[in-house]
């Protein structure tokens, strides 16, 4: 097990302040280019089929890469996947830069390469996050997480938005794109001062399946939690910023609405991080599981900007009362014992095999039913009821949400 003297004050390391800029590199890199994809590919083909179809396509491949580079990551050396997660994620948005316009017919292609960079990335991350931290600092590692994710979020998608919107054509897009690349090369630079922790024992290929059918354990109802959260994950991150852009007609419009929303974001992540504690985790969580429910009904009286705000703003602002306790508790059951922890890696597949369904599903989902109909009233429908998948997360988290590992 890890243990640390900044356990007992829940402070951060050397080696937890790198990973965070590692992730903070990542997560810019991807919020300047990432949230204007789906938008790019959106001016080109003007269907949500395809769209939905290319998110889904990257959940099946980031599930298939978690549990096939599971072997690597525990039996090998873990950074070698963590840097080519990163390195794969720079040649999906070089390969969008090289394709250009003609992007939209490689659209499997590029699902492909996306949902192996993300299998890649988060799952080396994940096992070294787990390693880093442990009980005492693992809330406030997620709401340092969170603030820099909220942070990039502010300014990355707003700085890719006034430059799209100030150069012609797919000049501004171009940029972005070259951008990103370099700051995924420095993610991989500053990733060579991570430690490579060694992990024991072989890996288990089988250890998921036998934990889901074994009698009484407490992954069951997890892993059901953890669906319930890919489910909104998929539809909600595909499809907010394209209806901001849908509704404006303005790259500059989405960029103010990612601007506005993260910054609610960063003051509710930094004040959940540092104040809420384990023993406040299902309180928390249940009233963060209502209010991002409840943030869905302006939507009803139209999808205007105004509502997308509204929901947006009010989003950002409890989403880390979901988060937080949500993430903390399941990297707390790894940790549970040192045979546990042996398993990490297998753990951090299950959970990441336990997301990824849910958002396949709930991709699925939207797709059938987009399928059928794209009134108005119907997408809003179906952003309500997939948007209150939150509710099933807590109902079969809440008993375990202060759960804290035995000492080793």
């Amino acid at each position: 097990m890890n243990q640390r003297n900044d356990t007992a004050t829940g402070r951060l390391d050397g080696q937890m302040r790198l990973l965070l800029a590692v992730n903070g590199l990542f997560v810019t890199a991807s919020a300047l280019s990432g949230t204007f994809i789906g938008v790019y590919l959106w001016k080109a083909s003007k269907d949500f089929v395809l769209l939905g179809a290319f998110t889904l396509l990257t959940h099946f491949l980031m599930a298939a890469t978690f549990w096939l580079a599971g072997k690597g990551v525990k039996e090998g050396n873990k950074m070698v996947y963590f840097r080519s997660g990163i390195g794969v994620s720079a040649l999906f948005y070089a390969a969008v830069l090289l394709l250009g316009s003609n992007a939209i017919h490689y659209i499997a292609l590029l699902g492909i390469v996306q949902g192996i960079a993300n299998g890649l990335f988060w799952l080396g991350f994940n096992v070294i996050y787990f390693e880093v931290t442990d009980a005492a600092n693992r809330d406030r590692f997620n709401g340092l997480a969170g603030v820099v994710g909220s942070v990039v979020g502010m300014l990355a998608p707003w700085c890719s938005g006034y430059v799209i919107s100030r150069m012609s054509g797919e000049t501004g897009y171009r940029m972005i794109f070259m951008i990103s690349l370099g700051l995924f090369v420095a993610g991989i630079a500053v990733s060579f001062f991570l430690r490579n922790r060694k992990t024991e024992g072989s890996y288990d290929w089988r250890l998921p399946a036998r934990i889901w059918i074994g009698p009484r354990t407490p992954w069951r109802p997890v892993f059901c939690a953890l669906a319930a959260q890919g489910l909104r994950e998929s539809v909600f991150g595909l499809m907010i910023g394209l209806l901001v852009y849908i509704q404006t007609g303005s790259e500059m419009k989405l960029g103010n609405f990612a601007l506005i929303t993260s910054g609610a974001g960063f003051v509710s992540f930094y004040a959940t991080g540092r104040w809420l504690k384990p023993k406040w985790r299902p309180r928390g969580m249940l009233v963060g599981t209502i209010a991002l429910t409840a943030m869905i009904l302006p939507l009803f009286l139209g999808v205007s900007f105004a509502a997308l705000l509204v929901f947006g703003i009010g989003t950002a602002l409890f989403l880390p009362l979901y988060f937080i306790p949500m993430t903390s508790a399941v990297f707390d059951l790894i940790g549970m014992d040192d045979n546990s922890a042996r398993h990490r890696v297998e753990y951090v597949v299950l959970r990441e095999l336990g997301l990824n369904a849910g958002r396949i599903i709930g991709m699925l989902a939207f797709i059938a039913i987009i399928s059928v109909s794209r009134a108005p009233i119907v997408m809003t429908w179906t952003l309500f009821a997939i948007g209150s998948s939150p509710i099933i997360s807590w109902l079969f988290m809440r008993g375990r949400l202060t759960f804290r590992h035995s000492p080793s």
